[in-house]
């Protein structure tokens, strides 16, 4: 993915699709850090759709980073 082509976005209405099937729709209200690739976008007026296209959620405001995650593991807590 190009992310700085996110930069252009901003202001735009933008679906993010996930492999489950989840979509994350929002208005791209800033990105950071100020140049270079995007890391982290802001959006506003968010809908989260779940796989099969019902709404579970919805925020004002929602921090977004769109990049591929590649793995998750305990940082704290029980194992």
């Amino acid at each position: 993915m190009d992310y700085k082509k996110l930069r252009d976005m901003v202001s735009h209405r933008v679906t993010f699709d996930f492999d489950s099937g989840a979509k994350v729709i929002g208005t791209i209200a800033s990105c950071m850090p100020a140049s270079g690739p995007v890391q982290m976008l802001v959006l506003s007026k968010v809908q989260v759709l779940d796989g099969a296209k019902n709404v579970i959620a919805k925020y004002a405001e929602l921090p977004l980073v769109p990049n591929n995650l590649i793995g998750f593991q305990t940082t704290e807590g029980p194992l």
